[in-house]
């Protein structure tokens, strides 16, 4: 799905986020800037694969959205 997104830089990007799995864990793949990403959640802490590109301003701003999509308001959620 398509998302507006506003990033650390005050810009609003468009951004496109679709979840699936890689082997076990649970991955969002990200097209930003037409390029993408894959995120994936350890604890609280979002990582991307060592490949892709984006900044942690623009990764942590990324995942904190995500989690307001998967998480009820008022609860953090876990992932692994």
């Amino acid at each position: 799905m398509n998302y507006k997104l506003k990033l650390a830089d005050g810009t609003t990007q468009l951004i496109e986020i679709t979840t699936g799995y890689f082997k076990n864990w649970r991955v969002w793949k990200v097209k930003i800037n037409g390029k993408a990403a894959m995120l994936y959640k350890i604890g609280t802490e979002w990582m991307q694969r060592n490949e892709d590109y984006l900044d942690i301003y623009t990764l942590k701003a990324i995942g904190e959205f995500i989690d307001t999509m998967i998480s009820p308001p008022g609860q953090t959620t876990s992932v692994a």
